[in-house]
């Protein structure tokens, strides 16, 4: 699974089956600090940062990362410096390989 950094995510018009709970699981020992909710639905993952500014920098990265990957992560900033960012494939209503791409990218923002 350490491939997802090289991988870039695929269009989804659904009709594709969500990852299962077990594959999410598999995903998910790659990639440090992202939780798996109850429905197997969502991954999220909180970080803190230093000031507001840079977590704002932050935010205009992982929002360009998202632009060009076509897969698009919510985002909520709270307490001024507090982020946390959630991955869902809507077009499905749950997972989908492109969550974990997604995350993986996202991680190396924080690097």
């Amino acid at each position: 699974m350490t491939d997802l950094i090289h991988r870039h995510c695929v269009p989804c018009e659904g009709g594709v089956p969500a990852v299962h709970r077990t594959e999410a699981e598999a995903y998910l020992e790659s990639l440090p600090g992202w939780e798996l909710d109850g429905e197997s639905k969502m991954i999220a993952k909180k970080v803190n940062g230093r000031t507001f500014m840079g977590v704002i920098e932050s935010i205009n990265r992982i929002a360009e990362l998202a632009e060009s990957e076509q897969h698009h992560p919510d985002l909520h900033l709270t307490g001024y410096r507090h982020l946390t960012i959630q991955l869902t494939t809507h077009a499905i209503g749950g997972l989908s390989e492109n969550d974990f791409i997604l995350a993986a990218k996202i991680d190396e923002i924080f690097k």
